[in-house]
């Protein structure tokens, strides 16, 4: 059986993806949170009407920088923060679309010294931002 990864996703074909989602409005599930800042993936979130579609982490890049990216004085947990492929958290993501209303979203995993925290944030394509590292 063939190892299936899903596709890598550039920040155009993000933003191709994040401007088709804007197309319906979410569902109850999705309208039921802000995700517009990352989020710890509470325990009543249904993960499972969501589809892989993607990811950022590129082929063969086996540690992703822990740099981030925030020109305009922005923070990991600001809802303006932009979204920069190449940077942290984003380039350790894969890109979730809802097959309910196809509102599509952004997920990670935190990794501290005892804990794992599954993280969301929904993508807005007006925070996609192509910058280089």
């Amino acid at each position: 059986m063939a190892d299936s990864h899903p596709p890598f996703l550039d920040a155009e074909a993000l933003s191709a993806l994040a401007r088709q989602s804007l197309d319906r409005p979410p569902c109850a599930a999705c309208a039921a949170r802000d995700y517009s800042a990352w989020e710890s993936v509470h325990a009543g979130f249904d993960g499972a009407r969501l589809q892989i579609v993607g990811t950022l982490r590129r082929e063969g890049d086996e540690e992703p920088t822990f740099a981030e990216h925030h020109p305009r004085a922005t923070h990991g947990s600001s809802a303006d923060a932009p979204i920069a492929p190449a940077f942290y958290p984003y380039n350790r993501c894969e890109v979730w679309r809802c097959t309910v209303c196809s509102h599509v979203f952004l997920r990670y995993t935190e990794y501290g010294g005892y804990y794992q925290d599954a993280r969301i944030r929904t993508l807005n394509p007006a925070l996609i931002e192509d910058a280089p590292l």
